[in-house]
């Protein structure tokens, strides 16, 4: 008797605690049954990271806490730029630590000059390797229509541009929005600068914009008397492409090779 008793009890007890377990966490219309995980149950369930929230509810909300002493050490909007129009040559100053310690909305002003003229600086160093006058090999126009001081001011402000209504890439070389042919032909209907994907080769875009004129391909090793030599340098390109599929969730890398 005593323990047909224990049985009946311990038997009761599992009932009544996965009856209270059912109603209290998910408010269970029918009496012991399991309501379906929502997104407004007021309840951390289904797949969500929090209260009705994450996964595949709306995503919580971050609380970020900016207490404490940051300083500023590299912009990396577009890697590369700062290096290659902010570094010392020939005895000049460097301005790659100023421009990383200066705020977006002020670089512009503050380096566009220094930016436009080390990019002229560039023009006349392979010019004199050339055995040119330096005064007749200056940069072009460039595929985006830019000259040095419009394309020099753009790059000088370390920050990703983003234009809502317009695909994200730092140049894709096969836009002909007007179907008119015509791709490294600037006339009106290119995109570029809109921000950066991670499939954008942007060191090459950067150097086409640099030294490959108004069809890109200004500078890129052309052998003009057809000897089987090189004639011209290769400045449109560093000669290194992606290698590997690049990962679309952080920290969005490649795999090892």
């Amino acid at each position: 008797m005593k323990l047909f008793n224990l049985k009946y009890l311990l038997f009761s007890m599992i009932a009544v605690i996965s009856l209270g377990a059912c109603n209290n966490d998910d408010d269970a219309q029918i009496p012991g049954m399991m309501a379906e995980a929502s997104c407004t149950d007021g309840i951390k369930n289904g797949d969500e990271t929090d209260i009705d929230c994450g996964g595949s509810c709306e995503p919580c909300a971050i609380s970020l806490d900016f207490s404490g002493d940051y300083a500023q050490v590299d912009h990396m909007g577009r890697p590369g730029i700062n290096t290659t129009l902010g570094f010392d040559m020939e005895g000049q100053p460097s301005i790659k630590d100023a421009n990383n310690n200066t705020i977006a909305s002020e670089m512009g002003a503050a380096f566009q000059a220094a930016f436009e003229a080390r990019l002229e600086q560039y023009h006349d160093v392979y010019a004199n390797l050339l055995g040119l006058d330096p005064l007749a090999v200056n940069y072009e126009n460039n595929i985006l229509g830019l000259d040095a001081a419009t394309l020099t001011g753009a790059l000088a402000a370390d920050a990703l541009d983003v234009a809502p209504d317009a695909p994200t890439t730092y140049f894709n070389p096969g836009t002909d929005l007007d179907n008119d042919g015509r791709i490294l032909v600037p006339d009106g209907d290119e995109i570029a600068l809109t921000g950066r994907s991670l499939s954008d080769d942007f060191v090459d875009v950067s150097l086409i914009l640099f030294f490959g004129g108004a069809e890109g391909t200004r500078f890129s090793g052309q052998d003009l008397d057809d000897d089987g030599t090189a004639d011209l340098p290769r400045l449109t390109s560093d000669g290194v492409g992606l290698t590997s599929d690049i990962s679309d969730t952080f920290p969005y890398l490649g795999a090892p090779e």
